[in-house]
């Protein structure tokens, strides 16, 4: 009896962890198009001088601090015991990190001369396979560049965004270990993202004097505020 309680406790409490790393996947893939993101001619503009490695490392750096302070600032929340179901100050750093790493890979592939093609959805779903992956775009291969989000496209977005949240759970509760030590974590594994996703362009790099004149990126409805300290 004791056994079979014990049992669906547990049941129970996987029903609602996977329900809630749901719930936050589907915020993640809805806030992906209300990113703000600076095109290459914004960027040059806004850091005048820098070459191409040079720019990247100013994105990972500001990147990395945006992140950092994400990390910091739910570390500083009360203690909590963990719940089955995911505690909101969890989901707002999950998606509040998402938001940050997705505007800082979307712009490193302007850097890199690769963007993908398509509308301001359709990079969004490419971008947002990039995060969850941890790699580059390879424009080259239609394959990795995602047409429009269609249901069946969606539910494997989610299934790959709640993969990579299970895998980088514990990195991802630093109110269980206070603000200081959430703070670095949060930015190694942003700077360990953004070396996956430079090593993987690097390989297919587009020359700034090469690149053929693209048009500004859409600005999005209602976009979303980061706190990453960039203009849009």
């Amino acid at each position: 009896m004791f056994r079979d309680k014990a049992r669906e406790g547990v049941r129970k409490g996987g029903s609602a962890a996977r329900a809630g790393l749901a719930y936050v996947a589907d915020r993640i893939i809805e806030n992906a198009p209300r990113i703000p993101v600076r095109d290459l001619a914004a960027l040059r503009r806004q850091f005048p001088g820098l070459g191409p490695e040079q720019l990247a490392d100013k994105l990972v750096a500001g990147a990395a601090a945006a992140t950092s302070t994400v990390g910091a600032g739910v570390g500083a929340a009360a203690m909590l015991p963990v719940p089955p179901a995911m505690p909101t100050e969890l989901a707002a750093e999950i998606t509040g990190v998402a938001a940050i790493e997705l505007k800082l890979i979307a712009e490193l592939h302007e850097v890199y001369g690769v963007r993908p093609p398509g509308n301001l959805k359709q990079r969004s779903t490419a971008y947002l396979n990039s995060w969850s992956g941890e790699r580059g775009i390879d424009v080259t291969k239609p394959s990795t560049v995602s047409s429009a989000l269609n249901g069946p496209m969606k539910r494997e977005l989610r299934q790959q965004i709640m993969k990579r949240m299970v895998r980088d759970l514990p990195n991802l509760m630093p109110f269980m270990v206070g603000a200081a030590v959430g703070a670095v974590m949060n930015r190694r594994d942003t700077k360990k993202l953004a070396a996956r996703i430079r090593k993987d362009l690097r390989k297919i790099q587009v020359p700034w004097d090469a690149l053929p004149e693209l048009p500004p990126l859409e600005a999005p409805e209602r976009p979303l505020e980061l706190g990453d300290g960039s203009a849009g």
